[in-house]
């Protein structure tokens, strides 16, 4: 695998280009914001009505309709929701788009699953930052930043990978690493990263073992702070230094229970139901799934969202983080601002 840093970026290859951020959510006020402070030609594209105006606004940044700022734009960077993508780029891009300008995304899932067909003469590209957009910017603002993927659909111009690579580093990935892969490679173990471990498997097994020591007669309270709260403890001993470094850390109890009993928990059912999990986004079944959830109104997925919203593990969860005053000081996620 190919990978850059700060050095072997061109910086000078965005400088007279005008990049357009189609959306300001997490991702696109990360973007924004960045490449604004790396000193590059910024405008934010929204819809008409959009609740992040006043926030871009606020933040400096020149805010037109999403038509405009593409028509505007050398370089579009689409960061709405995956599943407004097709929309947006319909309705309100793809008319504005000339043979020389570079079309971009945050994710390869548009691309790779046929949503989004750009003309021949657009060079299209991808740089997607390892990290919520929240925490991306929060590191660029320490002076840090988090890895970025980047990959190369089509390249008429012949520079875009150096255009994707110098992008990546104006976010600040430049500090961190920039690897290059495929949108088809980052799609595909993007999602099953999310499904498999980081979203669903990750929340479902905190949640199941909350649960478990619920019903067998042991205090929420408990339930929470053994199997939820600490998880960040563990993770960030993995981040720092790895698996190996977390278990010496850990005591020796410990390590043997997670050496002899995580095989038990995450053993060959989980191990099967985790390839047909994989199976489902390489065929296209999850996307299809998913695209056809939006088009009905998102029936099956708002009902989920209401049924774990109301889960005791949350109002267990509030009523300890709000004993830990601590944590509602310098937070990442501030929903007034980004």
């Amino acid at each position: 695998m190919n990978i850059y840093y700060d050095k072997d970026a061109n910086q000078d290859i965005l400088k007279g280009r005008k990049i357009a951020v189609i959306g300001y959510g997490s991702q696109g006020n990360a973007h924004a914001n960045n490449l604004k402070d790396s000193g590059y030609d910024v405008v934010v594209g929204l819809h008409a009505g959009s609740k992040s105006r006043a926030k871009a606004e606020a933040a400096g940044l020149t805010v037109l309709d999403n038509a405009t700022a593409a028509k505007q734009a050398d370089i579009v960077m689409i960061l709405a929701p995956d599943e407004k993508q097709k929309a947006i780029y319909d309705a309100d891009i793809a008319a504005g788009l000339v043979p020389g300008n570079y079309l971009a995304f945050g994710h390869g899932f548009n691309i790779h699953f046929g949503q989004i067909d750009p003309p021949e003469g657009v060079n299209v590209f991808m740089v997607a930052p390892k990290s919520p957009g929240h925490l991306m910017r929060h590191e660029y603002v320490k002076g840090n930043g988090v890895p970025s993927l980047i990959a190369v659909h089509r390249d008429p111009a012949g520079d875009t990978k150096e255009v994707a690579i110098a992008y990546a580093a104006a976010l600040g990935s430049g500090r961190a690493a920039i690897l290059e892969t495929t949108f088809r490679e980052e799609t595909e173990t993007d999602l099953f990263g999310e499904q498999a471990v980081l979203c669903g498997g990750i929340s479902a097994l905190m949640t199941t073992a909350f649960e478990t020591l619920v019903e067998a007669g042991y205090a929420p309270e408990m339930a929470y702070f053994e199997c939820i709260h600490e998880m960040k403890l563990i993770v960030d001993l993995i981040y720092e230094g790895g698996i190996s470094d977390m278990r010496y850390s850990v005591s020796n109890t410990a390590e043997y229970g997670d050496l002899t009993r995580g095989p038990r928990v995450i053993d060959d059912h989980v191990r099967e139901t985790m390839w047909d999990i994989l199976s489902d986004i390489q065929s296209g079944e999850f996307a299809k799934e998913w695209i056809l959830e939006n088009k009905a109104g998102r029936p099956v997925f708002n009902a989920l969202v209401r049924e774990a919203e109301n889960h005791m593990v949350e109002d267990v969860g509030a009523k300890l983080r709000g004993m830990m005053n601590w944590l509602s000081k310098d937070k990442i996620i501030d929903k007034k601002k980004n």
